[in-house]
């Protein structure tokens, strides 16, 4: 069954959905969205480093997300406006890499499908990467859910509770840096962000409880990678921003449901 193009594709967009879109959840309620979007571009230099070092690709852009990710929460917390620092981090990343992309001796390097995604192009070896990425993020959340629920409503009372704020925080950013990941080869460094939090936004209207809102997430998540592939299948279009654009209607249709 693995054989067929077409069943891989749908197998890496149902992977990718149900790692990022719970995820996204604690993106919408933390107001994270640039942060996200500063880990993902971000993965851009660590393909290129991955292709210099001769690596894997998950390997160079997971230690390259996190170290972007560990850098920019540092710097938040001396002063520095999150608003700018984010800006700054976000484009200069992205602008690293395409540079030291184009600097790889002897690299074949299509930088549109790692840009955009190239779901079609999806192996037996990246399934294996993409739901072993999903189900790590999937037990980092179900293991840290009730402390990082705590320390996302107030960090105050996670203190008082015994829980460290930061640690969860470390949590998250680790958790953040695996779906950017496993996601880069399915929807591509600049509409991860958009995985991340567009299936959690619409799920907002839908959910009473955060867990439902995880669960709705995940579902939506699902629902838009489908309806992508089938769209880009129809119509001929890039299959990353066609899933996006499946996740946006979603989100308009779901905006009829918001109370309020």
């Amino acid at each position: 069954m693995l054989d067929d193009f077409l069943v891989r594709a749908v197998l890496g967009a149902v992977g990718v959905a149900l790692a990022a879109a719970p995820l996204g959840s604690f993106v919408v309620w933390r107001r994270m969205a640039y942060f996200g979007d500063a880990t993902a571009h971000a993965g851009i230099l660590g393909v290129a480093l991955a292709l210099a070092l001769n690596v894997p690709v998950m390997a160079g852009t997971l230690a390259v997300a996190l170290a972007m990710a560990l850098l920019v929460a540092r710097l938040s917390g001396r002063g520095y406006g999150s608003d700018m620092l984010l800006g700054v981090t976000s484009h200069t990343a992205l602008a690293l890499g395409l540079v030291a992309a184009s600097l790889v001796a002897g690299a074949r390097l299509d930088l549109n499908a790692f840009l955009f995604g190239d779901i079609l192009s999806v192996g037996k070896d990246d399934l294996v990467v993409i739901w072993g990425g999903g189900a790590l993020v999937w037990a980092l959340l179900l293991w840290r859910w009730q402390s990082l629920l705590t320390a996302t409503v107030s960090p105050d009372l996670a203190w008082a509770s015994g829980i460290d704020p930061k640690r969860e925080e470390r949590v998250l950013i680790l958790a953040l840096a695996v779906v950017v990941a496993v996601a880069i080869k399915v929807v591509g460094a600049l509409l991860i962000g958009a995985m991340l939090i567009i299936p959690a936004a619409a799920a907002r209207s839908l959910a009473r409880t955060p867990e439902q809102m995880a669960l709705a997430a995940g579902g939506l998540g699902v629902l838009a990678g489908l309806g992508g592939l089938w769209g880009a299948w129809e119509f001929d279009t890039p299959a990353g921003p066609s899933i996006v654009c499946a996740a946006a209607a979603i989100f308009a249709v779901s905006l009829l449901f918001r109370k309020g």
